[in-house]
């Protein structure tokens, strides 16, 4: 039987990797937006867990992957937001800073 969290050698792994409905590290990998997204069919979805179980590193993957996901999710959430009017006093100050040379060099 195989528990949840067993941190099995690579070798253990290749030999139960060629086991039927298992999948290697590189196969699990195409399976992780379907994922996400709920589209797995019920087999997919069993053969991913069982991956889970086996390797440690695919859910130290797999949790990189979610937050990485969350925090796109926010940024672009926060990308959204508008930004304030900026004052025209300041964007005056700033044209005039680039033309007095202290800028880059428009001319190139």
């Amino acid at each position: 039987m195989i528990t949840k969290g067993i941190n099995f050698p690579p070798a253990m792994k290749r030999v139960m990797s060629k086991l039927p409905l298992m999948i290697d590290c590189q196969e699990f990998e195409t399976f992780i937006i379907a994922y996400f997204d709920d589209e797995l069919t019920p087999r997919q979805r069993l053969i991913f867990n069982m991956h889970l179980r086996v390797c440690r590193e695919c859910r130290e993957y797999l949790r990189a992957y979610q937050a990485s996901m969350t925090l796109a999710r926010a940024s672009a959430a926060s990308a959204e937001t508008e930004l304030p009017e900026l004052p025209e006093d300041l964007i005056v100050a700033v044209v005039d800073a680039l033309s007095d040379g202290d800028g880059p060099d428009r001319d190139s």
